[in-house]
């Protein structure tokens, strides 16, 4: 493909007689061959929390570093009337586009110029993170990539009607990528739309940048269990770090923790379903043992799980695809409990090994496991140092990242 940088090589133009010469263009040197380029779409992007859109950040960033011409194409998630507007930034390299949103229904994002731009950019790869039923259904129709990767991040778990309206082109869409990421072994199997094209799926973990949690000062995490008085300093803590949805399963976590009466818990982040969990614990006399954080800046996250004893994902259902705060977990060397609803959870913490994997929905099960784990500190280390290791080998950005463009370089060079 030529791009807008494409410079011819020197060459010589040869003229009758005496006007014969040579013409010299710019050296070979000054040739630039065209970055090849992605767009990846999706309806939210940071500083919007939330899983999906931090990995999109963390691969988009790593892809820019190895050359890459990188596009966001998402929503702005601005309030009315500033969310009409179309906002075109330049973030560590990658043009991110958030197109005016009109309105959301189902938690999904409308947005027409979002569906414009789609029809306008041409890209070398197209890179979809489902689910995003707008974003998947112009592509399948409008899209200008040469190539169509499609990332399946989760079932569509909760809106069941309006899945089995969209179910018949959705199984048109996945049959026409030409490749589906799927981030565990697990999924594929499990997922009753992703059992249908294994043929074109491939297996790649998702990746976290984990220096920052592999380094943290003990001082300051101590520091920061003491900002909370000094009963917090000796007590076990456990700690929970996600959106507060409701497949987050923190009420679970809670009717548990009224079975362990030391232990203490850290409940980090913000989500719809915060006020009513905050009423729980009040309702369930637990305002002594439990602090709800609130949004913590990602800059400093990894203190607290420093100054946790271990890790709770209690998930409540398939909706809980992967569980990245369980990779940023075990990199800081916490344990982890985590539930088998089927799906990465349980790939990425190992029963035995790196935690506990648990029934989810089961106050009695969590609250057996939280009881191991405060009262045996020896398995903690134990495990916690497996789950470091497990962090360290299989779950990198770097590793995700090189995966990924593998995957790409394989499809365009069979365009």
């Amino acid at each position: 493909m030529w791009g807008a940088d494409f410079v011819f090589p020197r060459t010589k133009q040869v003229l009758p007689g005496s006007q014969r010469k040579t013409q010299h263009l710019p050296p070979k040197e000054h040739f630039v061959a065209p970055k090849p380029s992605v767009i990846h779409v999706y309806k939210d992007y940071p500083p919007v929390l939330g899983g999906i859109e931090k990995h999109i950040h963390t691969l988009a960033r790593h892809q820019v570093h190895r050359g890459w011409d990188v596009t966001v194409l998402v929503t702005n998630p601005a309030a009315f009337p500033h969310g009409l507007q179309t906002q075109i930034t330049t973030e560590e390299g990658i043009r991110v586009i958030r197109s005016g949103r009109l309105f959301t229904v189902a938690s999904t994002p409308i947005s027409p110029s979002q569906a414009l731009y789609q029809r306008r950019l041409p890209a070398d790869v197209v890179h979809l993170h489902f689910p995003y039923p707008p974003g998947e259904v112009v592509n399948h129709w409008f899209g200008r990539g040469n190539v169509t990767v499609l990332t399946y991040h989760s079932d569509v778990v909760r809106q069941r009607g309006i899945l089995r309206a969209y179910a018949p082109l959705l199984r048109r869409i996945l049959r026409g990528v030409h490749a589906i990421i799927a981030t565990n072994p697990v999924y594929p199997r499990t997922s009753p739309f992703l059992s249908q094209v294994l043929d074109l799926v491939h297996i790649i973990p998702l990746g976290v940048d984990l220096d920052p949690f592999l380094q943290v000062d003990p001082r300051a995490a101590r520091e920061l269990r003491e900002s909370l008085g000094k009963r917090w300093v000796h007590a076990p803590l456990a700690l929970f770090v996600g959106k507060l949805r409701y497949y987050k399963g923190v009420d679970i976590l809670l009717q548990a923790l009224t079975r362990v009466p030391p232990l203490h818990l850290w409940v980090v982040g913000t989500g719809p379903m915060a006020d009513a969990w905050q009423r729980l614990a009040r309702r369930l006399g637990l305002t002594d043992r439990v602090h709800f954080w609130g949004e913590v800046p990602e800059s400093r996250l990894p203190l607290y799980y420093r100054a946790a004893d271990f890790f709770v994902l209690p998930a409540t259902s398939r909706a809980e695809a992967f569980g990245l705060v369980q990779v940023e977990a075990m990199a800081t060397g916490l344990p982890v409990i985590s539930t088998e609803v089927g799906t990465g959870t349980s790939f990425v913490n190992l029963h035995g090994q790196t935690g506990w994997v648990i029934p989810p929905s089961d106050p009695d099960a969590l609250a057996q496991a939280l009881r191991f784990f405060m009262e045996h500190p020896e398995e903690r280390q134990r495990m916690g140092q497996a789950a470091r290791e497990r962090a360290l080998r299989e779950f990198r950005a770097e590793r995700m990242a090189e995966r990924t463009l593998a995957l790409y370089e394989r499809l365009t060079s069979n365009e």
